[in-house]
């Protein structure tokens, strides 16, 4: 982002006020507002020109490979504004990797990816360890229990079914019936 020499001087006032506050005059007001909306459309621009760069870059990755080149310098200006790489794109370099270019890419990719990676697991485990309570209150003390702690219930005992007899489990087995005599078999 780029200020103006006017947008510098407003910001110079301000941010001299901050410092040391002081009653402002009403132009030094008006100019700090037109500056704080100036910031502000800055910003909601530079995010609609990043969804635009993002889903162009997913278009290309679905060309692939007859857009390779522009992918690659989408992917290049993508990683130049700060974009961390998803899987979609590892995957798409890994397929493009005979290519020396995408090569170079991956690697680079690679390495973004994991410390992405990293950044992310450091900050879960940051908030995980910030809820957590304090390992040093779980110590033992010497002596047992505190006075004012109190044993937990037991659960009750489950109750105990008799074992099953074995005609329960396996039923008596059945004589089987002889075969008539030929006699009296049908033809059929």
């Amino acid at each position: 982002m780029a200020f103006s020499a006017d947008e510098l001087r407003v910001l110079r006032r301000a941010l001299a006020t901050a410092l040391h506050p002081a009653p402002l005059q009403d132009e030094d007001v008006r100019d700090c507002l037109c500056l704080a909306q100036s910031v502000d459309e800055a910003v909601r621009e530079a995010g609609r020109q990043r969804a635009f760069l993002l889903d162009d870059l997913a278009r290309y990755r679905e060309a692939l490979p007859g857009s390779l080149s522009g992918y690659l310098e989408l992917l290049r200006d993508a990683l130049a504004a700060g974009y961390d790489p998803g899987a979609d794109d590892l995957a798409a370099l890994r397929a493009l990797r005979r290519n020396p270019a995408a090569a170079e890419l991956l690697a680079r990719c690679q390495v973004l990816a994991e410390r992405s990676v990293r950044t992310r697991l450091a900050r879960v485990s940051q908030a995980t360890a910030s809820s957590a309570p304090s390992r040093a209150r779980l110590l033992a003390l010497p002596g047992g229990r505190a006075a004012g702690d109190e044993p937990k219930p037991t659960p009750p005992a489950p109750v105990k079914r008799p074992a099953p007899k074995p005609s329960e489990v396996f039923p008596p087995r059945r004589r089987p019936v002889p075969p008539p005599p030929p006699e009296q078999r049908v033809a059929g």
